[in-house]
């Protein structure tokens, strides 16, 4: 199939998560992405493993995040070398970097500097903090950015301190918006025919997907978000039922509900912490423990008959072994292959979107390092 974004030239001077990850997205979508690493070391993700796990000399975590492109290695610090990079600059769609405040200005790849390189570029900046104030040269890694944000108050129950979001989600996220921003930008460079600059931090990414309770809070007096007190409630701003219960054999999930009609399904007697609506909140701790000591009766399998025919939102509490096995994971074509250059194969996950009706495959693994080098300076005549 033809992809949008075929035909597109995609520089990517960026390295650990937010920006490759936005470039995995433009390859998926069929841009070409030349990933652009300093000799010897390349991306410094390349060594930055999961559980210890490498691949052919390259972290797993680097093949995750850097299939379906090329390497280009050029020393920026080498004016030979960055002559040649500002002639493949001169032929690019599109530019990305997440180096600090500053270093691109040093270099002299600076915006600016690139816009008179190549009046039409897209060029994308990442930085942890923005281009401005007191942190803009604080490091802009995920588990500090989610430190100041205030996201790790919003997890867990009240007497657990602040609770951590288990994946890279300040990354994850400012890397979706990059790839959203430079989509954006390529659409309004066909209407004016000039450059587009698009910068995202991780910082504004994070705040950004709290955007529910962030407004809850500038419109709520100032009030902190009000964790629960019982073991398994799901979010600090929801009432009773929302959170998992634990069942004789596992755990059950519970959304949001008629709590008076799901405690007369489930024979729960609630009569004197049920008053009126507002009581799912302001009673939301004993109602939750009282809603446990239910739960604990049957194994999950009964609940989700006896609820799911009434309608209530539910699901059964499943990890990956459990998740993994399952018919609609298999339907829903989550899992690809990618071909190593030693005829081994590695598996992971593939593009979310579908394009008239097709998943979006891509079976390329990440490059070694430099790998594209010489190809890349013919093509383009780089020497």
């Amino acid at each position: 199939m033809n992809r949008p974004l075929e035909g597109l030239l995609v520089l990517e001077f960026c390295q650990f998560l937010a920006g490759p990850s936005a470039g995995l997205k433009l390859a998926d979508l069929g841009a070409r992405v030349i990933k652009i690493e300093r000799p010897k070391t390349g991306d410094a993700c390349r060594q930055l493993s999961i559980k210890n796990l490498f691949v052919e000399g390259d972290s797993l975590l680097f093949h995750t995040i850097n299939r379906n492109k090329e390497s280009y290695a050029a020393d920026l610090k080498n004016p030979d070398d960055l002559e040649r990079l500002k002639k493949l600059i001169s032929k690019a769609d599109v530019m990305t970097h997440n180096f600090r405040p500053g270093v691109m200005e040093k270099i002299g790849l600076d915006y600016g500097n690139v816009q008179n390189i190549n009046p039409k570029i897209v060029y994308g900046a990442v930085t942890g903090y923005g281009n401005e104030g007191p942190w803009r040269n604080k490091p802009g890694q995920d588990l500090l950015i989610q430190a100041v944000s205030g996201l790790t108050f919003l997890s867990g129950v009240d007497i657990d301190g602040p609770v951590p979001f288990g994946l890279s989600v300040s990354d994850i996220m400012c890397g979706n918006h990059l790839a959203q921003g430079i989509m954006a930008a390529l659409i309004k460079r066909t209407k004016t025919d000039k450059s587009v600059l698009v910068e995202v931090s991780l910082l504004e990414s994070i705040l950004d997907v709290q955007f529910e309770v962030i407004t809850t809070y500038l419109n709520d007096g100032g009030k902190l978000p009000d964790r629960s007190q019982a073991k398994g409630s799901a979010h600090a701003y929801l009432s009773a039922p929302y959170g998992m219960y634990e069942t004789r054999d596992g755990y059950i999930a519970m959304a949001m509900g008629n709590l008076p009609n799901i405690c007369e399904i489930i024979k729960c007697d609630i009569a004197d912490l049920y008053v009126e609506a507002g009581s799912a909140f302001d009673n939301r701790d004993k109602l939750i423990i009282r809603l446990a000591e239910t739960f604990k009766e049957e194994e999950t399998k009964t609940w989700l008959g006896l609820l799911e025919q009434h309608g209530i939102w539910c699901a059964e509490v499943l990890n990956y072994q459990t998740a993994t096995v399952l018919s609609t994971y298999k339907n829903l074509e989550i899992e690809q292959e990618l071909d190593l250059s030693s005829g081994k194969k590695i598996k992971t996950t593939v593009s979310p979107i579908r394009l008239d009706n097709e998943k979006l495959f891509a079976a390329k693994a990440a490059p070694k390092l430099g790998f594209d080098t010489q190809d890349i300076s013919k093509e383009f005549e780089l020497t």
